[in-house]
């Protein structure tokens, strides 16, 4: 069994999956509270699934962008866990989760979310040729800077709000509870990067920060 990690913004989420097929999922609301309810809630999770940390295989997490606190909780969860049980550990972007659910998408796929100071993070995926190809990489913009990046035939997915939708040509886009990435695509997209790449070296793994984190010491 995997377990998968999510906790770049106050919706946290995990997930127990067999060979890449999600078994069960939590998600909860947590602002602010992941180094508190995490692992509690990773307990809970494997109590009521009938696992033990044991019969884990693989650890994946995602690696952000997002929440300073709640990526940077959940990476160090994941490659504690990792290194403690001796298992295979995987990072994934949060963008590319993101896009990875409506790979179907006959188009090339822009996930989006708020990265405050009136930017937006985003990338640029598509599924093609039986690969998932990153066609262009996370990063930071405003959204007419995404407007004048966006490709033909894009779909928008991720956190859109009406404003940035507004300022870009009447893209494609999807909203609501659909939009929301899974456990399941973590799931699915660690596992599919575990057999393509094998693991990822759990001492050079860190969180993606796309701006550097507003705490420490500010200039006067």
């Amino acid at each position: 069994m995997e377990l998968a990690i999510d906790t770049a913004d106050e919706m946290a989420a995990i997930g127990l999956s067999l060979d890449g097929m999600a078994k069960a999922e939590l998600r909860w609301s947590c602002p602010r509270r992941h180094n508190a309810e995490l692992l509690p809630a990773i307990d809970g999770l494997l109590r009521r699934a009938g696992v033990t940390k044991d019969e884990l295989t693989a650890v994946f997490v995602c690696l952000g962008p997002g929440s300073y606190m709640g990526v940077r909780i959940g990476v160090a969860t994941a490659k504690t866990l990792a290194h403690t049980l001796g298992l295979p550990l995987v990072g994934v972007n949060r963008l590319s989760l993101d896009a990875w659910q409506h790979r179907g998408h006959a188009g090339p796929i822009v996930p989006v979310h708020r990265a405050g100071r009136s930017d937006w993070a985003w990338a640029t995926y598509r599924w093609q040729h039986d690969a998932w190809d990153e066609l262009s990489a996370p990063t930071l913009g405003t959204a007419e800077a995404i407007g004048g990046a966006l490709p033909a035939n894009a779909l928008l997915c991720g956190e859109p709000d009406d404003a940035l939708l507004a300022a870009l040509d009447s893209p494609r886009f999807v909203r609501g509870e659909s939009a929301m990435r899974r456990p399941a695509g973590l799931s699915e997209l660690g596992y599919a990067r575990l057999r393509s790449h094998g693991a990822d070296d759990a001492a050079a793994l860190v969180p993606l920060y796309l701006r550097e984190p507003a705490i420490g010491p500010q200039g006067g």
